[in-house]
C-alpha cells in the first residue's frame, strides 16, 4: 500500500515515515500544504494522513479540494482536539481522525481500516478459499500453514485480494507499491507474482496478457 504523509513538524514526519516503511508501506511526503495538494491530486494513493495546521494551504483546504476530485480514504492528524474541528474533519469529507500525541499502533490500526471500508473490506482478515490473509499482522496462510512470502509478493497479494474480482494492470500495481524514489517499472512484478503462485496456488491469480492481474471473488 501507498500512503501520503502531510506533516510540518520534521521530526514527527522522519518519524513517521519510518515507521510506516517498517510496517511495509510505500511512502510519499510532504512538508508544507501546496507539496501535499499536488501529490494528492496528482498520484494514487491508499490513504493520505494529513495534518491540518500547514504552512500555505492547510489541511481543511487540501480536504476540501481533493473531495472535488478523488475518494481517497484521508485521516486527519492534528493537535486540534475540541468536537468542533472533530466534526468539521469528518463532515468535510474526512474518513477518521486522530489526535495528537497518539500511539502508533493506533494510527496503523485506523488506516488499515480507512483502506479496508475503501475496498469493501470489513475485516481485518481476507478469505480466499483454502488462502488467508491477516492484514492486522500481514501474515498469509495456506491450509491453515503459515506461507513464507516477502514483503512485496504480501503487498501485491493484499492489493489483489482487496480488489478481488476486478482486474487490476502493472501499472496500477506499482503505483500503489512503489513510491516516488522508485520510477522503474520492470518485470519484476510478474518475477513475483510467479513466486506467490509457486508458495500459494497455481490458480490463485489469472493473468490477462496485456492487461493485468485477477483474484476471483
Amino acid at each position: 500500500m501507498r500512503v501520503l504523509l502531510v506533516e510540518d513538524e520534521p521530526r514527527l514526519l522522519r518519524t513517521l515515515e519510518k515507521a510506516f516503511r517498517e510496517q511495509g508501506y510505500a511512502v510519499d511526503t510532504a512538508a508544507e500544504g501546496e507539496e501535499g495538494w499536488f501529490k494528492a491530486e496528482n498520484y494514487d494513493y491508499d490513504a493520505v494522513v494529513l495534518d491540518v495546521m500547514l504552512p500555505g494551504l492547510d489541511g481543511w483546504e487540501i480536504l476540501r479540494r481533493l473531495r472535488k476530485v478523488k475518494q481517497t480514504p484521508v485521516l486527519m492528524l492534528t493537535a486540534r482536539d475540541t468536537p468542533p474541528d472533530r466534526v468539521r474533519g469528518l463532515d468535510g469529507g474526512a474518513d477518521d481522525y486522530l489526535i495528537k500525541p497518539f500511539d502508533l499502533s493506533e494510527l496503523f490500526a485506523r488506516v488499515r481500516a480507512i483502506v479496508r471500508r475503501h475496498a469493501g473490506q470489513s475485516a481485518s482478515v481476507i478469505d480466499l478459499g483454502d488462502v488467508s490473509i491477516d492484514t492486522r499482522i500481514k501474515v498469509v496462510t495456506l491450509a491453515g500453514k503459515v506461507s513464507n512470502l516477502t514483503a512485496r509478493e504480501y503487498s501485491i497479494l493484499e492489493y489483489l485480494a482487496l480488489h478481488r474480482g476486478r482486474l487490476v494492470s502493472r501499472t496500477e500495481i506499482h503505483e500503489h507499491l512503489f513510491d516516488e524514489n522508485d520510477d522503474s517499472l520492470s518485470n519484476l512484478i510478474d518475477v513475483h507474482i510467479f513466486s506467490i503462485r509457486k508458495k500459494l496456488r497455481s490458480d490463485l491469480i489469472s493473468t490477462r496478457r496485456g492487461h493485468g492481474y485477477l483474484i476471483e471473488s
